[in-house]
């Protein structure tokens, strides 16, 4: 996918991640109402999660949580921008002021099949969490 963006390359919009207690209900409506497709999953119960394509490669990822109670704001985790470098990309949220919560880590999402990551989150300056995620789920 093509970035128009000049100050961190590949930066485009990734994933939006949730929380759900309802499973069952929560996909349902995201792949049956919506049409949404599952790209990956994994984990089990209590503690599964899957990426969701909306249908133009970018993501809804679902974190199950039997004790979540909805929030009355939502229940959006986080949000994540794709970029084709992790580590500048948090650099440049550095050296602008954020409050970094996660330095750059590789990741094997235990999906099958296995499906390596590299990420790093910081909240920006109203505490919205980032997440900047390289490598493309193909």
């Amino acid at each position: 996918m093509t970035s128009s963006n000049s100050v961190i390359s590949g930066c485009g919009f990734h994933h939006v991640a949730i929380r759900t207690s309802d499973w069952a209900t929560t996909i349902g409506f995201y792949t049956d109402a919506l049409g949404f497709r599952e790209k990956i999953s994994w984990g089990e119960v209590p503690k599964r999660a899957t990426m969701l394509d909306t249908g133009d490669g970018n993501y809804l990822e679902v974190f199950e949580d039997s004790g979540y109670r909805p929030d009355p704001d939502g229940a959006i985790i986080h949000f994540a921008l794709r970029v084709d470098d992790c580590d500048s990309a948090l650099e440049r949220a550095r050296s602008a002021g954020a409050e970094i919560t996660k330095e750059p880590t590789g990741v094997d999402i235990g999906s099958s099949p296995v499906t390596p990551v590299r990420i790093a989150f910081c909240k920006g300056p109203e505490g919205a969490i980032i997440e900047f995620f390289q490598n493309e789920l193909t």
